[in-house]
């Protein structure tokens, strides 16, 4: 799955820490957070993708580990990040 443009620059502007910021933490967990939003919609339909199963476990288990690593390293940016999700749904 490939975010449009338009939509992945969108979700780096609301999250990004600094002018050129493409992979802090944050914008990395909204990343996946839209493609797991997406994948999530597509298994809904189609019940038998077994191997996009696969990939949406994965991408589940990077941003689980992402959060994690950024609640240990700034937790005031966590909390930050985990409103702005919960917003954006």
């Amino acid at each position: 799955m490939v975010l449009v443009k338009e939509k992945k620059n969108e979700i780096i502007d609301n999250f990004k820490v600094h002018t050129k910021d493409t992979g802090s933490p944050a914008v990395q967990v909204a990343l996946l957070s839209e493609k797991i939003n997406y994948l999530a919609d597509h298994l809904k339909v189609y019940r038998k993708d077994f191997h996009s199963r696969r990939g949406l476990l994965m991408m589940i288990g990077k941003r689980r580990r992402l959060l994690s690593y950024l609640q240990k390293s700034d937790p005031k940016k966590y909390e930050e990040t985990i409103q702005k999700l919960s917003l954006r749904k």
